[in-house]
């Protein structure tokens, strides 16, 4: 029996297939679009290094500020936990708990004023933060499996971005002098709390986060990432090295014998470098610290979006 012939015209047919093509690519468009919805939180474990630029130890020289200051030597441990909520396919809201230990020192100088002021200390720092995230192309979710020769979207690049947020830290330096570790913030080295214009300053500031980091998706779930921040402050203590030394007799006679020594560990050679109103700090330029992590992301699978599929 022959077959029914096809009376639809040649234009009508090419209509209605044009159509059908629009809608699926339609849908499949909005699929991808909406893919990220799944996977808005990612929880995050990170370690790795940290350091701090300030008034203590640094760069051969005067006057050398930020990176220009930097010392290795003094690079220490440093870890995070955070959680990542994406807003949208390029921007995303990070908190962060982080721990660092920061430490500056003038025996690694060899800049006369500040190698024979002969100050050091160390501090651990607690802080949390709230960043926002920007990235620079959007992030690909892609397949859930390394399959072969499967056709899509792959999940595999890397993801780079830029943040900014603010925070609060908490600080408590403290010093070593003959086998006692001790706390400089009470004993009021540079005259805190003496007179009025020298007050005690708070353990407790505000930091503005800033930095920039790359991540590399494994799979539908797990990622690896690297971060770097800095943390501008609002303090110059956290080495508690700020402005001018004070007189040592009424440090000593308020605070200890222990304080007057801490206030100036110089070698004494030159009394006029560390007398009274002389300058033990330069508060014009705020302390600073930062953090390089290596991190472990696991992206929290929420239910699938408008029945989308798993591929």
């Amino acid at each position: 029996m022959p077959l029914p012939k096809n009376n639809q015209p040649p234009l009508k047919r090419a209509l209605l297939v044009f159509s059908i093509l629009l809608i699926i690519s339609s849908v499949e468009t909005d699929a991808q679009r909406s893919r990220w919805k799944m996977v808005r939180w990612e929880l995050s474990v990170g370690a790795g290094a940290s350091n701090f630029l300030g008034e203590l130890g640094g760069a051969n020289q005067i006057g050398t500020n930020y990176f220009r200051d930097f010392e290795w030597s003094q690079t220490r441990f440093g870890t995070a936990i955070g959680l990542r909520y994406r807003l949208s396919e390029f921007f995303a809201l990070n908190s962060h708990i982080t721990y660092g230990s920061v430490s500056g020192d003038d025996k690694l100088t060899e800049e006369f004023y500040r190698h024979y002021r002969n100050l050091n200390f160390h501090s651990h720092i607690f802080e949390w933060n709230l960043n926002f995230e920007a990235a620079f192309q959007q992030e690909q979710v892609g397949h859930r499996y390394r399959l072969r020769r499967v056709k899509g979207q792959k999940g595999y690049e890397i993801y780079a971005y830029g943040f900014v947020g603010v925070g609060v830290f908490h600080f408590d330096p403290k010093t070593d002098y003959k086998g006692v570790a001790y706390r400089l913030q009470p004993l009021g080295t540079e005259g805190e709390g003496l007179v009025p214009s020298r007050k005690k300053y708070s353990l407790w500031q505000m930091c503005i986060p800033i930095g920039f980091g790359f991540k590399y998706t494994i799979d539908a779930k797990w990622g690896v990432g690297i971060e770097y921040g800095m943390r501008k402050t609002f303090t110059d203590y956290i080495d508690d090295v700020s402005t001018s030394y004070f007189d040592n007799d009424a440090i000593r006679n308020a605070y200890g014998s222990v304080a007057a020594a801490l206030a100036d560990r110089s070698p004494k050679t030159n009394p006029g470098i560390t007398a009274p109103e002389a300058q033990r700090g330069d508060p014009r330029d705020l302390d600073a610290y930062m953090f390089a992590l290596f991190s472990i992301n696991y992206k929290m699978r929420s239910k699938r979006a408008g029945g989308l599929p798993r591929f």
